[in-house]
C-alpha cells in the first residue's frame, strides 16, 4: 500500500489515517474537505457521478466506509464509485469494505460465523449487502482482492448512547432481550489497516470483539460506568407503544458473532477484547475517563 484512496471520511477513517505508516499517500473522498494532516481531500459526491472523475486512476488501494444510499435496498453510490474506479488508467490491487453485521437478519441468538447465509431484514441492511455485492462481482471481475469487514455496534468514550439513557428510553425485559455485537472504534480502526496490508487474506470477516451480552445488559454497563439510572425493562409489547420504530428494529434481531476468523487469518488482536475492557468508567463531572477492566 503505496496510495490509499479513502471513500467516505468520517470517524474511523480519521482513526485509520491518524495510525497510518509513513510513506503513504493519502486522498479522502468526501463532501467536505477532511482535516487531517496526513490526507489529501478529494471533495466529491457519491450521490453525482460527474464529481467522481478524481476517484479513479491512481489508488493502489482503497478503503470504501461511505454510507449506501439512504432509501431503497441498492446502493447507486457503490455503483458509481465502482464506475469511477473503473475509468481510471489504472485499478487498484486491493479493496476494503467496511458493512455491517446487520446483513445477517435475525440469528435468534446463535453464532454466527461468516457462512451464515446473509438474510437482511431492514432496509438499510439490504443496502450493505447490495453494496457487497457490487463490489464483491466487480473485484471478482477485475482480479482485485476484496476485505469486507462486517461490523457491529461501534463504541468509543466518545461513541456511547448516554443521550439515550438520560432520556430513559427502555430496553427489552431479560425473557425477551437479544443479543447484541460490539467493537472498540480504535480496534476497528487497527482492523482495517490490517485489512488493506498485501499480505491480508482476502474475504469476509465479522469485525466484532469477544463479548458475549445481551442489549439491556450493554445499556446497564454504560449507565453504571457513567452514574446514570439503568434504563427500564418492558415487554416486548411495551417496547412496541414506546420506541420509536427505527430503534425497535435493532431489537428484533439477536445473534452473536464468532470472530475466529478475524483473529485466525488476520491475526488480529483486540486491545478492547470485550465492553467491560472498552467502556470507560467517569472519574469526575467534567470529560476525563478512564478505561478499565471490569
Amino acid at each position: 500500500m503505496q496510495r490509499l484512496l479513502i471513500v467516505g471520511y468520517g470517524d474511523i477513517a480519521r482513526r485509520v489515517c491518524d495510525r497510518l505508516p509513513p510513506g503513504i499517500e493519502a486522498r479522502a473522498v468526501a463532501r467536505r474537505a477532511a482535516a487531517h494532516a496526513r490526507v489529501t481531500p478529494l471533495v466529491a459526491d457519491l450521490d453525482r457521478s460527474d464529481s467522481l472523475a478524481r476517484a479513479g486512476g491512481w489508488a493502489d488501494t482503497v478503503l470504501h466506509c461511505a454510507p449506501p444510499t439512504p432509501e431503497g435496498e441498492a446502493d447507486a453510490r457503490t455503483a458509481r464509485l465502482l464506475v469511477a474506479l473503473e475509468r481510471g488508467a489504472i485499478l487498484p490491487t486491493r479493496v476494503a469494505y467496511i458493512s455491517t453485521s446487520g446483513v445477517y437478519g435475525d440469528c435468534g441468538g446463535a453464532l454466527v460465523n461468516e457462512t451464515r447465509p446473509p438474510r437482511p431484514q431492514s432496509a438499510r441492511a439490504k443496502r450493505r449487502l447490495d453494496a457487497e455485492r457490487r463490489l464483491t462481482d466487480w473485484c471478482s471481475r477485475q482480479g482485485i482482492a476484496l476485505v469486507v469487514l462486517r461490523v457491529p455496534g461501534i463504541y468509543a468514550a466518545d461513541r456511547l448512547p448516554l443521550d439515550r439513557l438520560r432520556a430513559g428510553t427502555p430496553v427489552l425485559e431479560d425473557a425477551v432481550d437479544v443479543y447484541t455485537n460490539h467493537i472498540h472504534a480504535d480496534d476497528l480502526a487497527m482492523i482495517v489497516l490490517r485489512a488493506l496490508e498485501a499480505d491480508a487474506p482476502a474475504g469476509v470477516y465479522n469485525a466484532s470483539d469477544d463479548s458475549q451480552i445481551t442489549m439491556g445488559d450493554w445499556f446497564d454497563l454504560v449507565a453504571d460506568r457513567h452514574g446514570l439510572t439503568r434504563p427500564p425493562r418492558v415487554s416486548l409489547a411495551e417496547a412496541e407503544r414506546r420506541i420509536p420504530a427505527g430503534l425497535l428494529s435493532f431489537m428484533r434481531e439477536s445473534r452473536r458473532l464468532d470472530n475466529w476468523r478475524l483473529k485466525t487469518f488476520l491475526d488480529v488482536h483486540l486491545a478492547y477484547p470485550t465492553v467491560h475492557d472498552g467502556v470507560p468508567h467517569r472519574v469526575s463531572s467534567g470529560s476525563s475517563f478512564k478505561a478499565q477492566s471490569a
